[in-house]
């Protein structure tokens, strides 16, 4: 589907993905954050490279006023551009972004920029984007598809109906993805979505995915995620088939 991927020569030109700065935030000593009010002016510069650094530092600041121009650089003819513009929309989540990161990640060739918007949309908390995540998480390359499988733990926030539509996908994410990476996260996102559902049929399916993927997956990553998320939920049928499968080795 999408011939032209090349996140690698992308990753080279950042010096690192923002993504993996996002998530490492925490684990530092929190630096001086940029000014503002001057990235707010550094957006409409004519020059790339200064626009870059804005957008970039919208990754690290929460400013409403940037949002609008933000929307604007995810059409930007540069790629990095359009990748930060994504991260600092992640940062910034707005329901006005919404539309303009469906329509992105329908039509940007770079799967980098796709994996950046759909880390994005998984900040929104927006019943809009379940769809896009999911076909994401279908069909697109696998490092999309490992942010796609994490994004679509936000139907959690989003009501019963949200969570029922997204359980099946994740559920074949998990047994079927050629990624074990995917299909740990997969396992990661099942698990806290079971945790916001009833005891009915749906969610003893999605217990059994997981249950089925501690014991049959052929990476050990997978079947240990597997097993986390359902120490997580607290499933009193998975723990006991969990240790009974310990206790016996079969494993």
């Amino acid at each position: 589907m999408y011939d032209r991927d090349d996140i690698s020569l992308l990753e080279a030109e950042l010096e690192g993905d923002p993504l993996d700065e996002l998530v490492a935030e925490g684990n530092e000593v929190e630096a001086p954050k940029p000014d503002p009010d001057l990235m707010l002016q550094l957006l409409n510069s004519s020059q790339n490279q200064q626009r870059m650094i804005a957008a970039r530092a919208f990754c690290e600041l929460e400013e409403p006023r940037a949002i609008p121009q933000l929307i604007e650089l995810l059409q930007d003819a540069c790629p990095l551009l359009r990748v930060s513009a994504a991260y600092a929309l992640g940062r910034n989540p707005s329901s006005a972004a919404v539309e303009p990161l469906i329509a992105q990640l329908g039509r940007d060739w770079n799967g980098y920029v796709r994996k950046g918007i759909v880390w994005a949309l998984g900040n929104c908390r927006d019943r809009r984007t379940l769809e896009p995540l999911v076909t994401a998480l279908k069909a697109d390359i696998s490092a999309v598809r490992l942010w796609a499988a994490s994004a679509l733990a936000q139907a959690s926030h989003l009501g019963y109906e949200a969570i029922i539509s997204v359980i099946p996908v994740l559920i074949e994410g998990l047994r079927r993805d050629p990624v074990s990476a995917v299909r740990s996260n997969c396992a990661w996102t099942v698990g806290q979505l079971c945790r916001e559902l009833p005891s009915n049929a749906i969610y003893g399916t999605a217990i059994d995915a997981l249950l089925e993927a501690f014991a049959e997956d052929e990476d050990l990553g997978v079947r240990e995620d597997a097993k986390v998320a359902m120490l997580q939920v607290g499933d009193t049928r998975g723990l006991q088939i969990i240790e009974e499968i310990e206790q016996e080795g079969l494993l």
